[in-house]
């Protein structure tokens, strides 16, 4: 339990003007709620024809953003921490031939890269070196190789562990292949997991959920064409089955996500909308006893588009929804069998039927609150292919600034006192990073209290008079 009481002393300005706002639904070419267009960059101008799979990266030392693009040949890398005018830094093409599948994580200031490409095994790349690059954009060059597997569809990494997952390999029947990964640029092979056969992606984490027989193990969730896997990896050397998870209308279970407490799994079945013509679908487990996993109930999308990459950051579930782009949605009482879109940047204006053109990944956890979308072009030879970045409309104000926060523990008080910085303050307005509203008080004194019981860690934005914007970093 915390008081916080934040004071208006700012540490930095920044000037953070909307390339392109959402404006009547639209932001340029593209429909939108909530989201403004920031910039956008075509796979042409890294030298390749399409995009695929994204990540990001922050420099613990000095705070830069940058962008992790998968190609088609190879993995761009971009410094955003201008979003409207990014940075092409350089790229660093394929270990091995091309192909449409790529991925990259990160684990202790180093990307790992794989690729479906025949031979490609696992790049290392030192990320610090994008601290200074001195003509971009530059041909990089690996740091170290893994090659105890050759093509692989992704690579999963719990990054308090120091192990990374080839997983859609063709070693331990496509399961995970454990890689140590704790001294980055000398990778050791640790073993697989192959009594569940093929993984096409998974999640690991180190469990801190509700089921205390699992506490503190390494557990790993793999979306397995037709079920989920659930198997405890502590012991690399004797990795052991939990349980399994089917549903019905099974097509191709594809990719999930836990919610941040770790009771919820949120599934993606690609194929399904396709070929049973659903709104877009997403699975709820519940995950309360691992050894007894329970459907939990099924939502519903706002399109028939075909679903690819979700991922959760707080109470808000982002996925990237191919064709219908980005949407995100409202899991708050995800308990209670209630999911609601809340806001969404549509990247392919064409249509959002169900197929593979549009948004591939989406990558929400940028400390500004800048959102990176990754697209690939799959049929559509009038779509470009590539990465935007998109921002809440909430954050697009151009008086900016950062809220020194400080922490008192008060189990008695759980308020923030916040005192206006002048007196001609009408009104304040309390928003989270996605933007959605927490507090708002259209009449407002010299000292504003607020109540925070439900507050944890983050990014939090205050409107003043609806015209300046505040970020307040509750650490």
């Amino acid at each position: 339990m915390k008081k916080f009481l934040i004071v208006f002393l700012a540490l930095n300005t920044l000037i953070t003007l909307a390339q392109t706002p959402c404006e009547d639904g639209m932001a340029g070419i593209y429909p939108c709620s909530g989201y403004d267009l920031l910039s956008e960059m075509t796979a042409d101008e890294f030298g390749a024809t399409n995009a695929n799979d994204s990540w990001g990266w922050t420099d613990p030392e000095t705070g830069s953003e940058y962008v992790l693009l998968g190609l088609y040949n190879g993995t761009a890398f971009i410094n955003i921490d201008d979003p409207v005018n990014p940075i092409y830094l350089g790229r660093l093409d394929s270990h091995a031939g091309s192909s449409l599948w790529r991925d990259v994580k990160t684990y202790n200031n180093y990307a790992f890269i794989v690729s479906e490409a025949n031979g490609h095994g696992m790049q290392i790349f030192d990320l610090t070196r994008l601290r200074d690059v001195a003509s971009p954009p530059e041909d990089f060059t690996e740091d170290a190789h893994y090659n105890g597997f050759g093509n692989a569809h992704n690579v999963v990494i719990n990054e308090t562990d120091g192990f990374a997952y080839g997983v859609g390999t063709s070693t331990y029947n496509g399961g995970p292949h454990f890689v140590d990964i704790s001294d980055p640029l000398n990778p050791l092979a640790a073993g697989g997991y192959a009594d569940d056969f093929y993984s096409h992606d998974g999640q690991v984490v180190t469990y801190t959920g509700p089921d205390t027989n699992y506490a503190g193990r390494e557990i790993y969730i793999g979306s397995n064409e037709s079920y989920i896997s659930i198997v405890d990896i502590t012991d690399k050397a004797n990795p052991q089955q939990i349980s399994t998870a089917t549903y019905s209308n099974t097509v191709y279970t594809h990719q999930g996500w836990f919610t941040e407490d770790q009771r919820y799994f949120l599934l993606g079945d690609e194929i399904d909308e396709i070929n049973y013509g659903f709104e877009t679908r997403t699975i709820v487990f519940d995950f309360n006893d691992l050894d007894n996993p329970v459907l939990h109930f099924e939502y519903s999308g706002t399109t028939n588009a075909t679903d690819h990459n979700g991922y959760v950051l707080g109470n808000t579930f982002y996925l990237a929804s191919y064709s219908a782009g980005l949407r995100t949605i409202d899991i708050s009482d995800i308990e209670n069998q209630n999911m609601t879109e809340t806001a969404y940047f549509d990247v392919y204006p064409s249509n959002n039927n169900s197929g593979y053109n549009g948004a591939w990944n989406v990558y929400p956890y940028f400390e500004s609150g800048t959102i990176l979308i990754s697209t690939l072009s799959y049929s559509d030879s009038n779509f470009d292919a590539g990465m935007l970045l998109i921002r809440p409309s909430v954050l697009a104000i151009s008086d900016f600034e950062t809220i020194e926060v400080s922490i008192f523990p008060n189990p008695a008080n759980e308020t923030v006192t916040i005192n206006s910085p002048n007196k001609d303050v009408n009104s304040l307005a309390l928003f989270d990073i996605t933007g959605k509203l927490l507090y708002s008080n259209p009449t407002v004194s010299a000292s504003t209290t607020i109540d925070v019981s439900s507050f944890s860690k983050g990014v939090y934005v205050l409107r003043i008079n609806d015209a300046v914007t505040k970020k307040i970093i509750v650490e």
